[in-house]
């Protein structure tokens, strides 16, 4: 079995695609910053169903920390063949001349800074020039890097840019090493925190349904689903590449 890193785990999408990898036999550390019960009881879950995982806590924009989780997958699962930069955060909820400077820092250490030190650390185990047997990152970006999210996240949006760029430039870098790098791209998708503001700001997600053509969010399987594609074999002659999977909010 391969080994994958999924950071962001403890609930949401991550969660999600911490169970899909499992299923297909991954052995899978699930990263969490904070949330150690959820993270410990998803471990339970995939252990129950036969699966192999391991909860590893870690603030991805410390590298220190990133560090040591990916020695400690190495020495309790083995070397890593497979990330997904899934952990982010959406900052505060204003305009862009309302935004405080610490808040959009922070979006950017986690949402930027987290999926560039997560790579380095893992490509240290997958790449051949350091010994390893190539491998595959799914960066989780987002709808808002397209849309651009005015008047509510535009920090939000634009670190998800960068982390589409980003990809680009880290899948041209490590082709050669045997390691391909694609970015998924949710739209309005029903997570356990999604579910709550909807229910605090109805209105917002009939803003956003107005502009999604198939007129419903996604399910986390759904998002699941097509992040698994682009980390396995499924998916071998992709690098490079971003998937939308927004029901056609920014689709092409």
């Amino acid at each position: 079995m391969s080994v994958v890193v999924v950071t962001g785990a403890s609930r949401g999408i991550g969660a999600e695609i911490a169970r899909h990898a499992a299923r297909e036999n991954w052995k899978v550390c699930i990263n969490y910053s904070v949330s150690v019960d959820e993270a410990e009881s998803l471990v339970s879950e995939v252990r129950d169903n036969g699966g192999t995982a391991i909860a590893v806590q870690a603030d991805v924009g410390d590298e220190t920390q990133v560090k040591r989780m990916f020695e400690q997958v190495r020495t309790e699962l083995g070397p890593v063949a497979g990330l997904v930069n899934n952990a982010g955060i959406n900052g505060a909820v204003c305009r862009v001349d309302e935004i405080d400077p610490d808040t959009t820092m922070g979006v950017f250490r986690i949402n930027i800074l987290g999926c560039f030190l997560c790579a380095k650390h893992a490509i240290r185990q997958m790449a051949r020039r350091h010994g390893g047997s190539g491998g595959s990152i799914v960066n989780v970006s987002s709808a808002a890097s397209k849309h651009g999210g005015p008047s509510t996240y535009v920090d939000y949006a634009a670190s998800k840019a960068a982390v589409d760029t980003f990809t680009v430039g880290l899948a041209k870098e490590q082709a050669d090493q045997g390691i391909r790098v694609n970015t998924l791209r949710p739209g309005a998708t029903m997570t356990e925190l999604s579910v709550r503001w909807a229910e605090d700001n109805p209105d917002w997600l009939d803003w956003v349904m107005e502009q999604v053509p198939l007129g419903r969010p996604a399910e986390v399987s759904e998002i699941a689903s097509a992040g698994m594609f682009l980390l396995s074999e499924r998916s071998s002659y992709m690098t490079g590449a971003a998937v939308d999977v927004c029901g056609g909010w920014v689709s092409p």
